[in-house]
């Protein structure tokens, strides 16, 4: 049965992406086909305001305790995340890991598929960092648990840094890397699970964070503060403001067509950074 925590958590996260896209990404997509290199500094700043409220109401609002041991993130640093899927809800709880660690308005999701068709990637890769997340007391599936207001007690990610330089060449080599490296990850959960429920095992410590614990503090209250005043104000725009109206209506016809059209708001932006700046694809590359 669903719970108003749940409805309240599912209801605010919906409102604020679907609001957001229109009043806060649609004014900057013009912006794309001028300049896509702003267009994504800015676009990534903006969707990361919408990732704190997930941060927030977990934390804040509904008591969800994270604790982060093993290696430290460094700031900047390009890096490739791997990371078990104990839930359908681990890419969520990840941004609790990455907002102290300002790694939350970088972040970019890849399905594994996807990866073929990426020009050069893993090129210009600084590290890899493989992530075991682990559920000490009770562990919602799916985004049916959190309707029920079945949010996680206490959420452990256990960092593993690998740079770049260390990893294998070949083809074969980084196949059976990545073989060993789930190996050791299916040893950490079972000892974390059979033991004490914690990661303190593999005698590394809980991870300093960038930010202070006041800081990302302030940063979640003022991510509920917003959040909470926007949904309603752009309601109250729509409703007031003819113009603001047919903006809501054209907008939403516009990323509706471009899906259906191109398949993404990505593929476009690929396309116009690589007409602006003359960008061959990777096949010419290496037929050169």
């Amino acid at each position: 049965m669903a719970s108003w925590k749940g409805i309240y958590f599912i209801l605010t996260l919906f409102w604020g992406s679907f609001f957001g896209s229109i009043f806060m990404l649609g004014p900057f997509l013009p912006l794309m086909f001028v300049n896509p290199s702003w267009y994504r500094w800015i676009n990534n700043r903006l969707v990361a305001t919408w990732l704190t409220l997930p941060v927030a109401l977990l934390e804040t609002m509904f008591g969800v305790k994270v604790i982060i041991t093993g290696d430290a993130f460094v700031p900047g640093e390009r890096s490739v995340i791997i990371m078990n899927h104990r839930t359908r809800m681990d890419w969520m709880f990840l941004w609790n890991c990455l907002m102290r660690y300002s790694y939350l308005r970088l972040e970019k999701i890849c399905l594994k598929a996807s990866l073929k068709s990426v020009p050069g990637f893993g090129k210009n890769l600084d590290a890899i960092h493989d992530i075991t997340v682990a559920y000490p007391h009770n562990i919602p599936q799916s985004e049916k648990h959190l309707l029920r207001g079945d949010f996680p007690r206490e959420i452990h990610f256990h960092v593993h840094r690998y740079p770049i330089d260390t990893l294998p060449t070949s083809k074969e080599d980084l196949q059976l890397w990545c073989h060993k490296r789930w190996e050791e990850k299916e040893e950490r959960l079972r000892s974390f699970y059979q033991g004490e429920k914690n990661f303190y095992f593999t005698g590394q410590s809980v991870i300093p964070p960038c930010k202070s614990e006041l800081r990302v503090f302030v940063v979640k209250l003022l991510s509920i503060l917003y959040w909470t005043l926007f949904s309603p104000a752009m309601c109250l725009l729509i409703y007031l403001y003819g113009l603001v109206r047919w903006y809501f209506i054209i907008t939403i016809v516009i990323f509706v067509l471009q899906e259906r059209i191109f398949g993404g708001l990505e593929i476009i932006e690929l396309a116009c950074y690589r007409l602006l700046h003359k960008q061959p694809h990777l096949n010419s590359k290496k037929n050169e």
